[in-house]
Parts: structure tokens; C-alpha cells; sequence
């Protein structure tokens, strides 16, 4: 989906160990599916959770379960306390987008 892509090209563009501190938390996403729970995942929705990379930015890719298969909506640098609506829109969005695809 167009949300897998745009999530990979943010990976990318982030440094070495950030991207190994993202690879061990989607190893573990990929283990413990929807029972991954905090600190390496949380609930925001009905449908998407999020997993949460510290370090020295927050990063958050927010994801969801569809016919047994784990897929990545979308992902940002978490620049304050609260999630910001505008993001869980944008995965929201991408989530209808994959259920009508």
C-alpha cells in the first residue's frame, strides 16, 4: 500500500541505530502481533497501535492487523506529549484506503 511505502522511505531517511532500534521493535511486532504491549506498543484506536522507538527522538509508526498480515500506516518524530489528531487522520485514512483496496 501507498502507506507502506511512504513508512519505508521515512526509515530510510533516519540514522543506522535508529533504524536497528526500529528493526527489533517490528521483530517484535511481528512475534507477539497484537499482544505486543507497552513500552514497545499502545493502543490509539479501535484498529491501529502504535510502536514507539526511543531515542534520541521519539519516533511512532502506527499500524494494523488485516487478514493475519501486519501493515505499517504511517510514521513520524514525536515532537510533544500527545499524539497529534493529524497523524492518527493520516493513518486512519491510509486504513480506509487498504480495506477498500
Amino acid at each position: 500500500s501507498r502507506g507502506e511505502k511512504v513508512v519505508k522511505e521515512f526509515i530510510k531517511s533516519l540514522s543506522g541505530k535508529t533504524i536497528g532500534k526500529i528493526a527489533q521493535h517490528i521483530d517484535l511486532l511481528k512475534t507477539h502481533g497484537p499482544f505486543l504491549s507497552m513500552p514497545y506498543s499502545k493502543k490509539l484506536t479501535k484498529d491501529i497501535s502504535e510502536l514507539r522507538i526511543r531515542g534520541k527522538g521519539e519516533i511512532r509508526i502506527f499500524y494494523t492487523f488485516s487478514k493475519n498480515n501486519i501493515y505499517l500506516l504511517h510514521a513520524f518524530k514525536k515532537k510533544t506529549q500527545k499524539t497529534p489528531k493529524k497523524e492518527i487522520g493520516i493513518a486512519e485514512d491510509r486504513k480506509r484506503v487498504l480495506e477498500s483496496s
